[in-house]
């Protein structure tokens, strides 16, 4: 049989050829007496791709124009991640956080409920917005109802800003009786109250005149001297301002007297931080919060025993 072939070129060994063959890349393919091979681009991969922002805007844009039925919303969601190989999570994570700043607490409600009908998102974080949001569209009897369930599955292990929030609900509403049976669940759990807590409690306290009540809570919380705050990424101990008022029960300052406060704090912390340095700061805040801390248990060795303060009367 005759074969036709390529024979292979001869080229002598000098130091030309050396040279050329030395500098060649390794991923470039070359084939007898034709050159280098081209290479295409593969076609599964795309150039186009969709972040998760625009994704999320487009989420936002299927559902904002339909009506409140569960059935569309559900229906247009099952049908936005029909070609999804896994749940997009962090594009309804932030569809919630837009929908948030945009207060539709309705699509919230039904957003995260469809999220968490499907076995995702089953975080502390979610059910806080989920129960904010109930909140603030006045479906008191659902937040109750979520807040009965997280509290007796957690107990303990519930976090201190979800009593915040179910008291300042109660706060708000005048439902003094349920305001009081949550403080008494705090203080059965040694669960020690912040400021606001203390301030929207003592509040009631004072307008249903109980002011021996007042002084024993004032006592046993005093209000602090000193907090740590979060400026550049370092943290930062500043005198506490006292608050005398409470915007809308949520221990919180307003916008105005809050932005005022944390420049002066920072204009503060920058002239400490430029004398001291680094290494130095960190080893006193480590000081002050061992101190803290020791202060925190033997504050609480001595009051452990002690009863609530709803029940005082018995005392």
């Amino acid at each position: 049989m005759l074969s036709l072939r390529y024979s292979l070129p001869y080229l002598p060994q000098t130091k030309e050829s050396t040279k050329l063959f030395s500098k060649r890349p390794n991923n470039v393919v070359v084939c007898a007496a034709r050159g280098p091979r081209p290479r295409y681009p593969r076609v599964w991969k795309t150039r186009k791709r969709t972040g998760t922002i625009s994704k999320a805007a487009q989420m936002i844009a299927c559902i904002k124009e339909l009506s409140n039925v569960k059935e569309e919303v559900y229906g247009a969601l099952d049908s936005f991640i029909a070609w999804e190989l896994e749940f997009p999570l962090v594009i309804v994570k932030k569809a919630l956080a837009v929908l948030e700043d945009e207060r539709e607490w309705k699509k919230i409600i039904q957003v995260t409920k469809w999220m968490l009908s499907k076995g995702q998102g089953r975080t502390m974080g979610t059910y806080f917005s989920l129960l904010n949001a109930l909140a603030e569209d006045n479906r008191l009897d659902e937040a109750e109802e979520l807040w009965n369930k997280l509290f007796m599955e957690h107990l303990e292990g519930t976090p201190r800003k979800f009593f915040n929030k179910i008291i300042s609900i109660y706060y708000k509403r005048d439902m003094h009786h349920k305001l009081f049976e949550v403080f008494a669940d705090m203080e059965e759990l040694g669960v020690k109250p912040n400021i606001a807590i203390v301030n929207m409690v003592g509040k009631v306290f004072l307008k249903l005149g109980m002011k021996d009540m007042y002084e024993k809570l004032m006592k046993k919380y005093p209000p602090p001297q000193w907090e740590f705050r979060y400026i550049k990424g370092r943290r930062v101990k500043v005198k506490a301002k006292q608050l005398n008022e409470l915007s809308e029960g949520e221990g919180d300052l307003s916008s105005d007297e809050d932005g005022k406060i944390d420049d002066e704090i920072e204009s503060k912390s920058e002239m400490l931080l430029s004398d001291k340095e680094p290494n130095k700061v960190g080893e006193d805040l480590r000081e002050e919060e061992e101190e803290e801390l020791l202060g925190t248990n033997q504050g609480q060795t001595g009051t452990s025993r002690e009863p609530c303060l709803c029940h005082l009367d018995s005392c």
